[in-house]
């Protein structure tokens, strides 16, 4: 991909961050605070790489500490500081954190036969539903780009709140989500013109 930024176009970097803990494997983690795995700093750093060159105006990471610890590598050599910003936080599944899948099926199993069939309208106990996540990350993404008109920006979360904005930019209904594929550590790019989206880049694995 040619980085060079186009005048008056302002470019969204998106980041998922690295592989987490191993210990998140087959369980529901999104308001859970785990950090990355062995592999997971590996895949930070080759997005790092791939990013090396690229002139940054802002650097935006989710609170959790597997979005934070892959966008600190992000911020090596830059001499640019870190910002964490809420609304950037991935789902909060409620009573469904930390457990299986099959320990959700069978504590919750109409809930999980809802989340299963209709994941984008999901009320998850005690939790969010993807409608609230949805509206906290697209008004925070137009604050970003509120904030570095023409500039380049780079966000690190998660895949599901890269889904969002790219959902957003690519007028797609929200049951088809889960359509877009976000790898560890993926990087996504787009570019606005004014207010029109265009996606340069998606589900880039470094």
């Amino acid at each position: 991909m040619d980085w060079r930024l186009p005048s008056g176009v302002t470019r969204m970097i998106l980041v998922r961050h690295g592989k987490p803990s191993e210990e998140m494997k087959g369980r529901c983690y999104g308001r859970l605070d785990v950090g990355l795995a062995p592999e997971g700093h590996v895949q930070a750093e080759r997005a790092a790489r791939l990013l090396a060159q690229v002139e940054l105006h802002g650097l935006y990471s989710s609170p959790r500490l597997r979005a934070l610890d892959t966008a600190k590598r992000l911020t090596e050599g830059r001499g640019l500081g870190l910002q964490v910003e809420e609304a950037f936080r991935e789902i909060d599944f409620g009573l469904f954190e930390g457990l299986t899948y099959e320990e959700a099926e069978r504590r919750f199993p109409a809930v999980y036969a809802e989340w299963m069939t209709h994941p984008a309208q999901v009320r998850f106990p005690e939790g969010e539903t993807f409608s609230e996540m949805r509206e906290r990350v697209r008004t925070g993404g137009r604050a970003l780009r509120a904030r570095h008109p023409g500039q380049c920006f780079a966000l690190v979360s998660h895949g599901g709140v890269n889904r969002t904005l790219l959902c957003e930019a690519l007028g797609m209904s929200d049951e088809h989500l889960f359509r877009l594929d976000q790898v560890h550590a993926a990087v996504n790019v787009i570019d606005f013109y004014g207010d029109e989206p265009v996606v340069k880049l998606m589900n880039a694995e470094p």
